[in-house]
């Protein structure tokens, strides 16, 4: 038996408090142990705080705590340090629990006459973490309802007054003490702290300022400036707190979900010049800065739905200190005195590694994942902590030095974790040549499989992994030499057929950049002069089905990739499943056509020939092929053999490459011939799909319509087709074997099942839960269209503003209207400001003035931030050749002064009141002297 289960049984019995605490008293005295007082203490005190989660604001649990208190047996030091502890877990925030626990702290100090809450005994660490674990507690209290019944927000601010006001933090060391910096600068601002905690406080961190030198004074007295500015009612650009998880959170999944896209996570400089813009926007000291960033990275991965884990812990571990070093370079470069960046990196990585329950969380959702999706789950490397794997690959980088790291993990230098890196070296290679020896073309592709899986789950090798397959297939892309086709075949089929080797290269490479290397390949590429036509073949379809998986992976929707100032089109990869006419076919097409339809369908014919493949252009064949197939299905002198030998040779590697476009039209034509009308196109879909060695690249491509054939009701009329074998095919596509219906990730990809307003509620209702939030804009856009989304998001944040979040509403906003976007993408900023602002300063005008404040106030917000931030993505992305958002910020600012003046002059109200706020923020007109009140 342990104090926990005597606790539980006592409590459960109904035994009395004096009576319990006799019991605890008989069993320690029975117990042989060696643990310390202060463990013993404070295992019986959270031996009844763990109750509390099966039993919120319970008052008998109060009183075993006071009777405890009361005995001796309890010292009031030690239960505030476990019930501050505690009370990072979610599972204690009701405000009922954390009202009582803090009343029985605060009542057992008052009556018992001690100068202090805190022990005089405990180590300077000690008191450290306390304090920490209280401005903990201060957040949620200010974060939770408010209650009628309890005054938690009350209860947890005088015990903070209590703590901060006796704390003496001469002997902290100065890596900690800036941590503590951070965490009170991130709760001065808060808006409802009372005036007796912020002036606490305040104290507290400009002490904390003299204790650890001249560049922490300097970076606290800029941090409190920072802070009356946004106490400040005129004030409204940026974040009004220090506590901006939200930005971070949409910010950091926007670069991992689009991380193949233009200012995705993989687009060179691009994520740090974003983090620049950030920076500047929220005027934060180093160490709040980079503390938001990290916590929102391992929030987004502990909360990751619509992308893997694995991938948040490869953007984490493996692609973020990278990003952090370009930042740092870019930051440092433009500042004349440059912060201490790597000190503001420790005070983050402190602060983080405290976190254990949400690194627990973080850990256990990647070895669930990790375990379920592997080939060899029994592999040690699953079983690697994710805390230590960030700390080795921050040390790998250069960020952070041993002699911190070691402080932060004693064990550090016992790891026996097995790494890609110390294997090179024990047989004398560097990593890189160590990963060329693995991933040869005539290495058995089950094994490439395994190394492939093994790099993923070592994350710290993922940039050399990147660097060497960009070279292999850059390099073998520039010819059609036999060896050269082969390794850029061999490369093709790893980024075909293994989605971690792709997620890699997304990450830290220009998907893009590979994509027109291997157009141009397939552009220039025939097999006129090759050796064996039939291997050639083969082998550039491939390199075919690599790419048009990739483009439809990624959402690459651009038809023009360029690099090095060349340019080139995908345009025949995405037109493969249009059917010609025959007398709309000239020149080679037609030629082709002519001499592929007779060697495929004509009874006399001895086959396909190496002379036909040598004088028909790959590219071509991808053209015609649905064309063959539809008029072969059509041909009335073709019958069942002919037709089925024909297609046959589809069915196998010489041309299961073009089958894409081909499934593709096969199902457009059941469509719109009918169920009942279409047979032979039933029987050839099912032929081809089913298929032993049918592509998976195909299957996951035509996935769509297939699904949409398969949902339909007449389906149930077609005669002998296998439509649970299809569904076996759809759920083998998905990644979901064992699936035996429809995979439902499929079916939300249907046209028309997206919808934007619940994705615009969720990301609210996740962003006021102190939760990572996500907004795909893209997706909203293309299902609703752009300004049809924009209305609904003012709606939807306008409402949320009226229950008292509009700080949530202007970030949520900011980034919806202000993410840098690839080229062609909607311009969301100019097209809120100039087409959807006029008509909302009418709609609040028509109001009455007494109902006209929140909109006004949220609305005057968002532009304020909106602009502020656009300016510094300007500033940020000096090298891009045009405006990321599609205009520049002070020509957007300009004409939207312009229209504000017009609409006061018209009497506008709300337009008069916008005006006036923007101009009576200094900072905000500085940035933009056209709003100055007498412009």
């Amino acid at each position: 038996m342990s104090l926990d289960d005597l606790t539980r049984n006592s409590f459960q019995s109904g035994i009395s408090p004096p009576k319990w605490i006799s019991l605890c008293k008989m069993f320690l005295a029975k117990q042989n142990t060696f643990d310390s007082p202060q463990a013993i203490q404070r295992a019986l005190s959270n031996s009844v705080l763990i109750l509390y989660r099966s039993f919120p604001g319970d008052p008998d649990l109060q009183e075993y705590l006071k009777i405890a208190i009361q005995s001796g047996i309890l010292s009031i030091a030690v239960f505030v340090s476990t019930f501050l502890q505690a009370a990072r877990s979610t599972e204690l925030h009701a405000p009922a629990t954390l009202d009582m626990l803090c009343r029985v702290a605060l009542d057992a100090h008052y009556s018992s006459g001690l100068p202090s809450v805190l022990s005089f005994t405990d180590t300077p660490m000690t008191v450290s973490n306390t304090l920490q674990d209280a401005l903990a507690l201060l957040r949620v209290a200010h974060e939770l309802p408010i209650s009628h019944f309890h005054q938690l927000a009350t209860s947890a601010s005088e015990l903070v007054i209590l703590l901060f006001s006796a704390a003496d933090m001469s002997q902290v060391p100065p890596s900690q003490a800036m941590v503590l910096f951070g965490d009170a600068s991130s709760m001065i601002t808060h808006s409802s702290l009372s005036q007796n905690v912020r002036q606490v406080l305040e104290s507290f961190a400009l002490s904390l300022g003299l204790l650890v030198g001249d560049d922490a004074k300097v970076a606290s007295e800029v941090h409190m400036q920072s802070f009356q500015f946004a106490l400040g009612k005129s004030e409204t650009v940026g974040s009004s707190s220090n506590t901006d998880t939200v930005s971070f959170s949409l910010t950091l999944s926007y670069l991992v979900t689009h991380r193949a896209n233009e200012f995705g996570a993989g687009s060179g400089s691009d994520p740090g010049a974003l983090l620049v813009s950030l920076f500047r926007w929220t005027s934060w000291a180093p160490p709040v800065f980079y503390t938001q960033l990290l916590l929102s990275a391992f929030m987004c991965l502990s909360e990751s739905a619509s992308v893997s884990p694995l991938i948040w812990r490869a953007f984490i571990i493996g692609r973020l200190p990278y990003i952090l070093i370009s930042f740092e370079k870019m930051i440092n470069t433009e500042n004349t005195s440059p912060e201490n960046w790597r000190g503001a990196l420790q005070v983050a990585v402190t602060s983080i590694l405290r976190r254990t329950e949400l690194l627990e969380r973080c850990d256990r959702l990647v070895n669930q994942w990790a375990n379920s999706h592997s080939t060899h789950p029994e592999d040690m490397t699953l079983s690697r902590l994710l805390p230590r794997d960030f700390l080795r690959h921050l040390l790998f980088s250069g960020l952070l030095d041993q002699t911190f790291i070691l402080a932060m993990d004693p064990t550090f230098s016992n790891d026996t974790t097995v790494y890609l890196q110390s294997e090179a070296q024990d047989v004398g290679v560097e990593l890189d040549a160590y990963l060329n020896s693995k991933l040869t073309p005539d290495t058995d592709f089950d094994d490439v499989r395994l190394w492939i899986e093994r790099i993923w789950n070592d994350s710290s090798s993922h940039k050399t992994f990147t660097e060497i397959a960009l070279q292999h297939f850059k390099t073998s892309a520039n010819s059609l030499d036999p060896e050269n086709l082969e390794t850029l075949s061999f490369w093709s089929r790893i980024f075909c057929l293994c989605d971690a080797a792709l997620d890699m290269l997304s990450l830290h490479s220009k998907i893009s950049d590979l994509i027109f290397h291997a157009l141009l390949f397939l552009q220039q590429s025939d097999c006129e002069t090759v050796g064996d036509p039939q291997s050639a073949v083969s082998h550039i379809g491939d390199v075919v089905l690599f790419v048009q998986s990739t483009l439809t992976r990624f959402h690459l929707e651009t038809d023009v990739f360029t690099s090095g100032g060349r340019s080139v089109s995908s345009g025949f990869l995405r037109s493969t499943a249009i059917v010609h006419r025959l007398e709309d076919l000239s020149g080679e097409n037609a030629i082709a056509f002519s001499a592929w339809y007779k060697a495929l369908f004509d009874r006399s014919s001895e086959g396909i020939e190496d002379t036909i493949l040598r004088s028909t252009q790959p590219k071509i064949l991808l053209r015609i092929a649905a064309s063959l197939f539809s008029h072969a299905i059509k041909d009335a002198n073709i019958d069942e053999e002919v037709l089925s030998n024909g297609i046959s040779y589809f069915t196998g590697s010489l041309l299961r490459w073009t089958l894409v476009g081909v499934v593709q039209a096969l199902i457009q034509e059941i469509q719109l011939k009918g169920f009942s009308s279409a047979p032979k196109h039933f029987s050839v879909l099912q032929t081809l799909l089913l298929s032993s060695e049918c592509p998976r690249a195909v299957q996951c491509l035509c996935g769509q319509g297939l699904q949409a054939l398969l949902l339909d009701k007449r389906i149930q009329n077609v005669t002998n087709f296998d439509v649970v074998s299809m569904h076996r095919v759809l759920a083998y596509a998905s990644g979901t074997p064992n699936a035996q219906s429809p995979p439902a990730s499929l079916a939300s990809q249907l046209p028309g099942q997206s919808q934007p307003r619940q994705a615009i509620r969720d990301a609210i209702t996740k962003a006021r839960g102190s939760k990572a939030p996500i907004l795909d804009v893209d997706r909203s856009i293309k299902t609703c269209g752009p300004e049809k989304f924009l209305r609904m998001l003012w709606l939807e944040l306008l409402a949320t503003a009226n229950l008292g979040e509009p700080d949530i509403c202007t970030r949520i906003a900011t980034f919806a209207l202000t993410i840098p976007r690839p080229l062609g993408s909607p311009p969301l900023l100019a097209m809120f400001l100039h087409v959807l602002l006029p008509g909302l300063l009418s709609t609040i005008d028509n109001r009455q003035v007494g109902d006209q404040t929140v909109a006004v106030d949220l609305l005057g917000q968002i532009v304020s931030s909106i602009l502020t931030i656009s300016l510094y993505l300007d500033l940020a992305f000096t090298e891009v050749s045009r405006p990321v958002l599609g205009q520049s910020s002070i020509v957007i600012a300009r004409r939207v002064a312009v229209d504000l003046r017009l609409r006061a002059k018209n009497h506008s109200h709300a337009s008069k009141m916008i005006l006036q706020r923007l101009s009576a923020s200094q900072s905000f007109v500085a940035n933009f002297p056209v709003f100055k009140a007498d412009s």
